[in-house]
């Protein structure tokens, strides 16, 4: 690990601004699922039994620069509390006076949560005088937030380059896991990549195909490498403005030798409404008219057979449409087909997390990302804004 990290810093007694992550799901008016509180614990843990008088920033939801009272983070705060066996003290400002106050009212080894920083629109533009106001309510600056340092903001970038700025544990072992599958994976290396469109993954794909030994493509976005091969795909989702691309990618994994893996069928319906009908037919006999929504079983075998020997595995994005049954079906198949037996396997997006959760394989899974979008950008050969302005080591 390059970026100095909590272990580094002096934190007894000092203002600690701590960014997280708890973009989390709530139901009326409490946390519905607590994972991303959970990860954030041990970092959590380990400054306030330092002593450190703790503040913590994060987003929640997209409220676009403007307060939301739904997106308030008070049912954020109550369960931290309960996670932590402490009272977690909370303010319904952000910057401003009543934030200030609350800072100088904390005693060392204490906690408080400001309100959720997307209530400001100066966030999401990296605004100076936002950051600088962040800053002045701290010492030192820690970012344990992965699934934000791919974005350039006031609260990861901005506020960072003003105070002492270091890693948490959690981004301290994202980094860790990611970079080495990058850079020294075991192998053979599988790499499995579904979801939507091919433009939300153009840059991962074209990384990854010169360093893998085999790149399993499902979900929307094989559409359009088979349509890129000639196939005729009915009324599927395809990006036409990135047939060229995909033809591209294929002509590339030919030239390094690697495998680049497409559905040999699917799962095809009339329409997207649930219970319309549906059947299976081979890729290249999608009718007119229908859709593909999932892989089908001969690419489930696939895959699977391409992953049972692999010593490093990373999958990022459902295989089908994923939210509605039973186009959950490969995706949950697959996901059952992940090695064991010492393998590294890295899951990387809520969506494959949760199928994995779903499938009962949980256990093998070296580890789960918190941040897909950082994720994909860092296997994308790209710098992280928010962990290039941490302070090396």
């Amino acid at each position: 690990m390059p970026k100095k990290t909590v272990r580094d810093v002096a934190v007894e007694g000092k203002r600690v601004l701590l960014r997280v992550d708890f973009n989390v799901p709530l139901q009326e008016g409490k946390v519905a699922e607590d994972n991303r509180l959970k990860a954030a614990l041990p970092t959590i843990r380990y400054l306030c039994d330092r002593g450190a008088r703790l503040i913590l920033v994060s987003h929640l939801g997209r409220p676009k620069g403007t307060p939301v009272n739904e997106l308030r983070l008070s049912p954020v705060a109550a369960r931290l509390g309960e996670l932590l066996g402490r009272s977690v003290e909370y303010t319904g400002e952000t910057v401003g006076p009543a934030a200030a106050q609350a800072v100088e009212k904390l005693s060392p080894g204490e906690v408080l949560l400001l309100e959720n920083i997307r209530f400001h629109q100066e966030e999401t533009n990296n605004d100076p005088e936002l950051a600088r106001q962040l800053a002045s309510l701290c010492d030192i600056y820690v970012n344990d937030a992965f699934g934000t340092v791919h974005r350039a903001h006031a609260s990861t970038v901005g506020v960072a380059a003003l105070r002492p700025s270091v890693a948490g544990f959690l981004v301290e072992r994202e980094l860790e896991v990611l970079t080495r599958i990058l850079k020294n994976p075991d192998r053979p290396f599988v790499v499995l990549i579904g979801g939507a469109k091919i433009s939300d993954k153009i840059g991962v794909l074209e990384n990854l195909v010169a360093i893998v030994d085999a790149l399993l493509i499902g979900g929307g976005m094989a559409n359009t490498f088979l349509a890129a091969m000639g196939y005729e795909m009915g009324s599927s989702l395809v990006e036409t403005d990135k047939v060229q691309t995909a033809a591209d990618l294929l002509a590339r994994a030919g030239t390094y030798g690697r495998k680049l893996v497409l559905p040999v069928d699917l799962v095809v319906a009339a329409s997207m409404e649930a219970g319309a009908e549906h059947k299976v037919v081979a890729s290249d006999a999608v009718p007119a008219g229908w859709k593909a929504l999932d892989v089908g079983p001969e690419t489930v075998l696939l895959f699977a057979g391409l992953l049972k020997d692999a010593r490093t595995v990373f999958w990022n994005g459902p295989l089908g449409l994923f939210e509605q049954p039973p186009y959950d079906a490969g995706t949950n198949a697959v996901a059952r087909a992940l090695p064991g037996g010492g393998a590294v396997t890295v899951v990387g997006g809520g969506d494959t997390a949760r199928a994995v959760k779903r499938a009962g394989v949980s256990e093998k899974i070296t580890h789960v990302s918190t941040g897909g979008g950082a994720s994909l950008m860092l296997l994308e050969g790209k710098e992280l804004p928010g962990v290039a302005v941490l302070e090396d080591k």
